[in-house]
């Protein structure tokens, strides 16, 4: 332990990659996502028809909090021209006679383009630029039949005559930072516990020190593995204690079980990731190719785990291959802990499959000895 502490402070990569890319990943997402959903997205409107209604709607549309109108024009190119340079999302095209034909009862045709080349971007002013058509039609409708002397209760039973009453569980603000942040800070946690592992052992087998390392353990592969890891996994566990207290505690992301449980299951993730990482550098004994691999599953691991896109409705192999990811067991202990608050056997699955990562590491132990101790590995 005192010459890997002496390695650690000798080399800043190790805190550096450690703790330096931790904090920074905190602060860029609880920043990036800071009022729980992308927002301002910017978009052009092609007003054609320069009347008080195409007008009004420009209005409004810019006083909704998802979308920004940073272009107003009469030409369709250049919006256009702007969409194809990156600079907005969407364009709402306002026709024109479009106040003449509403007032006629024509039917006018809003037509809106959008970009999903920006997926977040593209999908977030497609659903506000429709919300406002459907505001429009619905206020107008209002409008008309006010004039013709019915009363608002009556008018709104003809605007929308099934009303919906919606309970979002677990999550009532719509708060999408609750469910992308709370796992991909843990996931970034997982990486670095993946990486560090594989580059901690490896540089010993790069740099031909392994046998010094071993030295210093008694020649014990045992205490020589355990001293190695102890001050890491001391560091990935404060980091992950520090996450939890700025999720659950400072940003008040919601946690409807138990926190214990919850922090247990990260710990358990924590022992399953540094266990991967002495799993792959014992079948591959070369550092490059360890890390390549690496790096390849963790980040895997991010879209096979379940928190962007439902495990669900991936391809049944797909599905299959979800279950060989940490991230993917500690992800349904959040759910079934912090977003259900469900009882304690629910996560007990997880938690054993967790488990059972750790003895990879027992499985590579013949064959990673064999390579601290004959560096029967190829140099470059």
């Amino acid at each position: 332990m005192r010459r890997e502490v002496h390695q650690m402070f000798a080399r800043p990569l190790y805190l550096f990659a450690s703790v330096g890319v931790m904090l920074m990943s905190t602060f860029f997402f609880l920043t990036l996502m800071r009022h729980g959903a992308a927002e301002r997205m910017p978009v052009a409107v092609v007003d054609m028809d320069q009347t008080s209604i195409s007008r009004r709607l420009c209005h409004e549309m810019q006083a909704t909090p998802s979308v920004d109108i940073c272009l107003v024009t009469s030409s369709y190119s250049e919006a256009r021209e702007a969409m194809q340079q990156g600079y907005i999302y969407g364009i709402f095209v306002i026709p024109e006679g479009f106040y003449s034909e509403l007032v006629a009862f024509k039917r006018p045709k809003v037509n809106f383009y959008v970009t999903n080349s920006y997926t977040v971007g593209g999908n977030t002013a497609y659903k506000q630029m429709l919300t406002m058509v459907n505001l429009t039609s619905g206020a107008f409708q209002r409008e008309v039949l006010r004039k013709k002397g019915l009363p608002d209760d009556i008018i709104m039973h003809r605007i929308q005559p099934v009303t919906i009453e919606g309970h979002m569980i677990a999550n009532p603000w719509g708060n999408y930072s609750v469910y992308l942040v709370s796992t991909i800070l843990p996931g970034i946690l997982g990486l670095i516990c993946l990486m560090l592992t594989i580059f901690a052992i490896g540089y010993e087998l790069k740099m031909r020190t392994s046998r010094t390392w071993l030295r210093a353990a008694g020649g014990n592969y045992t205490v020589a593995m355990i001293g190695k890891m102890i001050p890491y996994t001391l560091i990935y566990i404060t980091l992950g204690i520090g996450c939890h207290f700025i999720l659950y505690r400072f940003a008040g992301f919601p946690v409807y079980g138990s926190h214990a449980r919850l922090l247990f299951g990260l710990l358990l993730f924590i022992f399953a990731m540094e266990a991967m990482g002495i799993f792959l550098i014992g079948c591959l004994p070369t550092l490059r190719d360890a890390i390549s691999i690496g790096a390849l599953y963790a980040m895997l691991g991010f879209s096979l785990s379940g928190f962007t896109y439902p495990v669900m409705n991936m391809l049944p192999p797909v599905q299959a291959l979800s279950n060989l990811e940490p991230l993917r067991h500690y992800y349904l202990i959040y759910v079934n802990e912090a977003l259900m608050g469900a009882p304690a056997l629910n996560s007990l699955v997880p938690a054993l499959s967790l488990c059972g990562f750790m003895l990879l590491s027992l499985l590579v132990a013949p064959r990673l000895h064999r390579a601290l101790v004959y560096q029967n590995y190829p140099l470059k």
